[in-house]
């Protein structure tokens, strides 16, 4: 199996794997409250966490693809994530995205998403992709909507209730 740790270009991202040189701005994302807020995980404890994450992050062997960082060309910092994550449970693959709050409102999850998807859809040759969403996430959910994706129901996730979007009807 192919592993895609490198993923596409825009105008402004690199989208790539974590390394362990990305731990510190990987901690500040998942332990930022205003970030956190929005997604219904509990925050990184520590640095050392941020690491173990990074180095245990099972999707590139398993399924060979996966969320990738999301430097900024113009200052080579991770801002955020961005990628795709099989999930077995609900046999789906799941678009999901997280910026720093500085970096909202400036189209990044947008333009990460774009090509998220079409990397999904050209390369990995993918059917069908979703991407859940917490119902008072309007900020994504716009996001949602302005990369094509459709709310088709609501779904329990991990006890949470999600709206699920599809680029596709299920089947």
């Amino acid at each position: 199996m192919v592993e895609h740790r490198q993923g596409p270009e825009t105008a402004r991202l690199r989208l790539r794997a974590l390394t362990r040189e990305d731990a510190e701005d990987f901690y500040a994302l998942n332990s930022h409250p205003q970030v956190l807020r929005h997604t219904g995980e509990p925050p990184l404890e520590s640095l050392e966490a941020a690491r173990i994450a990074i180095e245990t992050y099972p999707d590139w062997a398993r399924y060979g693809f996966g969320r990738w960082a999301c430097e900024l060309k113009e200052t080579q910092r991770v801002i955020g994530f961005c990628g795709l994550k099989r999930l077995p449970e609900l046999n789906e693959v799941d678009l999901g995205f997280r910026f720093l709050p500085e970096h909202w409102g400036k189209g990044l999850a947008t333009e990460a998403s774009l090509a998220t998807l079409k990397f999904g859809r050209e390369v990995l040759q993918l059917e069908r992709i979703i991407a859940l969403v917490l119902p008072q996430n309007t900020a994504s959910v716009r996001v949602l909507e302005k990369v094509g994706l459709h709310f088709e129901r609501e779904v329990e996730y991990f006890d949470e209730p999600c709206h699920l979007w599809a680029d596709q009807p299920q089947r």
